[in-house]
């Protein structure tokens, strides 16, 4: 009985620091593939609300998202009324925007990616999903830092040379237990800090632990940040390549 209970806690012991090497030897590439699959599954849909905070106003959008891997994704405006029924849609390399008040659908060029979606510290970048943290950079692990308590792998990010994106490098902190983003920070091609974001609140939503907050604070800009709600989301559902059509654009509720 005591060499069984010997063998089981040798055993334990090994398979233990098997894992624990096993997370020890992942590349930067794969904590950040980890991280993003976490966040974002094969396909999800979403139900959100955003806060736009400035010195002296607020403005509040609740939204409905769908996205299918990195090449669809369309966001759905439920308030306020006078935005109601705008819809942004990304399929594969083109981005538009259907304008119910005005029955116009506008086409998104690519020189408008580093504005701010409907005037909040989100990019249409960020918004419509154009750039993937995993194929659009290179990756490099710079370390361990600890955020807000938690042990974190600090990931540098440098774009390809190929890569049509709007940052000139990326910074992600990346909790080593659960693989969840807790924090950013987006520099320009002059290495200037443009904006930084935080994850908070973290919950389980459908089997996930992910922050259900995200502030998004612009760099310099004091008074001014964007938080971003995770009211709801399903990871893995049904979600044909078909669903994100312009004709789906004037009907989706």
């Amino acid at each position: 009985m005591k060499f069984t209970h010997l063998f089981a806690f040798i055993m334990i012991f090994v398979v233990g620091e098997s894992a624990l090497y096993a997370q020890e030897t992942l590349t930067a590439k794969e904590i950040i593939e980890k991280a993003d699959e976490k966040i974002r599954g094969k396909t999800n849909k979403s139900v959100m609300e955003m806060q736009i905070i400035r010195p002296t106003w607020q403005r509040d959008i609740a939204m409905k998202s769908w996205a299918n891997g990195l090449d669809y994704s369309m966001t759905y405006i439920t308030s306020p009324a006078r935005d109601k029924g705008q819809v942004f849609m990304k399929r594969k390399t083109e981005m538009w925007n259907w304008m119910p008040s005005i029955g116009r659908m506008i086409k998104i060029p690519a020189s408008m990616m580093s504005q701010g979606w409907m005037g909040s510290d989100y990019t249409n970048d960020d918004i419509l999903k154009e750039s993937s943290i995993v194929v659009d950079y290179n990756h490099s692990l710079e370390g361990e830092e600890e955020v807000e308590g938690l042990s974190c792998y600090k990931i540098e990010m440098q774009p390809k040379e190929e890569a049509a994106v709007i940052w000139g490098k990326v910074y992600k902190w990346i909790t080593k237990d659960e693989f969840i983003q807790i924090k950013s920070e987006y520099f320009d091609e002059d290495e200037e800090l443009v904006k930084s974001d935080f994850g908070y609140d973290f919950k389980k939503m459908d089997g996930r632990l992910i922050p259900t907050r995200i502030e998004i604070v612009p760099a310099g800009e004091e008074g001014k940040k964007t938080v971003l709600f995770l009211k709801e989301i399903e990871f893995d559902i049904e979600i044909d390549d078909s669903y994100f059509s312009q004709q789906n654009m004037k009907r989706i509720r």
